[in-house]
């Protein structure tokens, strides 16, 4: 008897500040990657499907991304301020007249 499958894996991979496409407010978004493994006896083999979105925390409105844009997003969470890559030490905001 074989036993195969599928399992779900969720990586948030950065928080950023941009304005919802379906509130309207200007609210942090998880940019999120979800991958699909194929499974043999429960252990994962190799990726079946990999899907990117974001998520508003204010509302919950997912929006589904490319994988380019995806990357596009994390590389702006690393270097704008008030965006953060997941795992990144967050940087002291500094008021311009400070």
């Amino acid at each position: 008897m074989i036993i195969f499958g599928t399992k779900g894996y969720l990586y948030q991979l950065a928080i950023l500040t941009l304005v919802c496409g379906g509130c309207g407010n200007p609210a942090a978004h998880t940019l999120r990657k979800r991958v699909t493994k194929f499974t043999l006896f429960f252990v994962p083999l190799f990726p079946v499907s990999t899907r990117y979105a974001t998520q508003c925390t204010f509302c919950g409105t997912e929006q589904k991304l490319t994988k380019e844009q995806a990357e596009q997003l994390q590389t702006q969470a690393t270097g704008a301020p008030g965006g953060q890559a997941y795992g990144q030490p967050q940087q002291p905001h500094q008021h311009p007249g400070a």
